[in-house]
């Protein structure tokens, strides 16, 4: 295949459908045209004549909308490296997913590598406000591991001030915080005679981990809010 036989994918497109070329390339932008089969995101690709180029029948020229994704993040690894397409759960989920859907995230309050459980992705400027700017505001509901022993009055000491914390089983205590600092949980911890070993994230405001399995991500749904 060389240059003198192809055409850029938009032509083709915009000649086929008909439509015109910016409209080609909103349809291919929205992952509608397929190459042989494969979808191909990328209005600067180049066809052959032989290659068959088709447009879903549910294609659309709405605007593509920013997504925010919902991550269960595995303890130890780097948030980012777990969003990949093979990687999303709910398959049944509606969104049809555009590797544009994975630039130009903003990671909404980030938790330490060693940490576990549910990081937020958004392309969202609204989502991004909510949880960045205002991020002080948003209940965060966390489990922590500890080993040792409390002292005499440990769990009143913790509770002090706007933080909530309960006992779920000998081992792990259960935060509700808005806003801790990154240290400010284990430093809690230590002055009560504990040593953190493990922290999961649970919740970040009315968004909890749910069902999703760790190491995969899904779409927040349009009618679920923080």
């Amino acid at each position: 295949m060389t240059d003198d036989t192809t055409i850029r994918l938009s032509k083709r497109v915009a000649e086929q459908v008909p439509c015109s070329r910016r409209e080609a390339e909103l349809y291919i932008e929205g992952g509608f045209v397929k190459v042989d089969g494969v979808v191909v995101e990328e209005s600067g690709a180049r066809v052959a004549p032989e290659q068959t180029v088709t447009l879903a029948p549910d294609a659309t020229l709405l605007e593509i909308s920013p997504v925010t994704i919902l991550l269960h993040k595995p303890a130890g690894v780097d948030a980012l490296s777990c969003l990949t397409p093979e990687a999303r759960s709910a398959p049944a989920q509606k969104e049809r997913f555009l590797k544009r859907h994975l630039v130009n995230l903003t990671e909404a309050l980030p938790m330490d590598r060693p940490a576990s459980g549910l990081v937020v992705f958004t392309q969202d400027f609204r989502v991004a406000r909510k949880l960045v700017d205002e991020g002080n505001t948003v209940e965060q509901e966390l489990y922590v591991d500890v080993r040792g022993a409390i002292v005499e009055n440990g769990l009143a000491q913790l509770n002090l001030g706007a933080t909530k914390v309960s006992w779920q089983n000998e081992g792990r205590l259960r935060f509700a915080v808005k806003g801790p600092k990154p240290t400010q949980i284990a430093r809690m911890c230590e002055a009560v005679g504990l040593t953190p070993v493990a922290v999961k994230r649970l919740r970040l405001g009315r968004i909890s981990l749910g069902g999703l399995p760790a190491g995969e991500w899904r779409y927040l749904q349009g009618y679920e809010r923080f």
